[in-house]
């Protein structure tokens, strides 16, 4: 069975506008080492699923800088691998919805050899095993089968949320999308497995009538002529959905049982773009506290709480509290830094005192000197 992945790169960027600023939302730094889209990316490579085609609309040099040829994921193949979709034609507002993604690589889909297409986004820090969800794809003769989880939704969520109602045979009967909402329900994470052909009727259809939305148009409106299918997602679910929940998501990981959810399974590893970076140096009076930090680093101050990046040197006496430095940040000498994300290449040297708090952490963008 040939199975083709589609993963959406931009469609959720205005979400965590700071981060994504100068690169898509799937390749925002996450967990010291990691991208976004390296999550998805070997979720579906450890399934077996060889040829993958990343949809992408703008701000994506970065993204082709981290992903390459694919090699790291065992994609680098003359037949399948990973392909780039830039967007067809030069309008940047050529797509705003997953849909007019789709409609932009109609082609792609059509000259696809693949039976069965799985559409992925990547704003999710999650480990997913889909041969769980092929098999229940089948047994239940599914025309489409939708990833969902079920959990509390906060005003933090990415919205609009997209609500399911499931039931006994697995079935999705309704779909409710809200711009927001507050409670326990059965939330759609974005994630869809349906056949080539089928996909490919939707998508014409929809060029053809001029339909936007891929949850509302395709979905929902086909939930009485289609067998729509829930297939629930039990594990952790990381949702990249604002400036606040990034840093949640990353704070996250400090804690061990969910980095082994992660990054512990045998045989579904969540692989990375390799940098043959020396270890980190810590010096004589480096104090580390429940922290994590990636390779090529100079620490000569305390960092406590914190999710720090590849090449980053904190300075003596300086202090790095409940914070994320990505790639390249620099601290002087007794600076103290407390709720603060500095995006890359920062350097702190004439601000001594960044303080911050979870409801307003302060972002220093790429490139800034404070």
């Amino acid at each position: 069975m040939a199975t083709l992945g589609l993963i959406f790169s931009n469609i959720h960027d205005k979400e965590i506008f700071e981060v994504t600023k100068k690169r898509t939302i799937a390749s925002a730094p996450i967990g010291g080492r990691y991208r976004l889209i390296d999550f998805t990316l070997s979720n579906m490579v450890n399934n077996g699923i060889s040829h993958i085609g990343v949809v992408t609309k703008n701000n994506y040099q970065s993204l082709m800088d981290h992903v390459g040829s694919g090699k790291e994921w065992d994609l680098a193949r003359k037949n399948g691998g990973l392909v780039i979709l830039p967007p067809y034609g030069a309008s940047q507002d050529l797509y705003n919805s997953r849909l007019e993604a789709l409609k932009s690589i109609i082609n792609f889909i059509k000259f696809s050899h693949a039976d069965y297409i799985v559409l992925a986004d990547c704003y999710q820090v999650c480990n997913i095993d889909y041969k769980p969800i092929f098999e229940q794809h089948f047994e239940t003769k599914a025309d489409i089968t939708c990833v969902y989880r079920e959990s509390n939704i906060t005003a933090d969520d990415y919205s609009p949320v997209v609500m399911l109602d499931v039931n006994e045979d697995k079935r999705i009967v309704g779909m409710d999308i809200q711009k927001s909402f507050l409670g326990k329900a059965k939330v759609s994470i974005d994630t869809w497995i349906i056949k080539k052909e089928l996909l490919q009727t939707l998508v014409e259809d929809a060029i053809a009538r001029n339909l936007k939305s891929f949850n509302r148009d395709i979905l929902r409106e086909n939930l009485n002529h289609l067998k729509i299918c829930g297939y629930p997602f039990r594990g952790f679910f990381g949702n990249i959905s604002s400036l606040k929940s990034y840093f949640q998501v990353n704070m996250s990981l400090l804690k061990a049982d969910i980095r082994n959810e992660l990054f512990n399974i045998p045989n579904r590893a969540i692989y990375t773009k390799v940098r043959d970076s020396a270890p980190t140096k810590y010096g004589v009076n480096a104090k580390i506290v429940n922290s994590l930090i990636a390779d090529g680093c100079i620490i000569n101050g305390r960092v406590e709480n914190s999710v720090i990046f590849r090449g980053c040197h904190v300075n003596s006496g300086a202090v790095v509290k409940n914070s994320i430095l990505m790639q390249g940040t620099l601290i002087s000498e007794d600076s103290h830094l407390d709720y603060v994300v500095t995006d890359k290449n920062v350097k702190i040297i004439h601000e001594k005192q960044m303080q911050g708090n979870l409801k307003k952490l302060l972002y220093v963008e790429k490139d800034g000197v404070r």
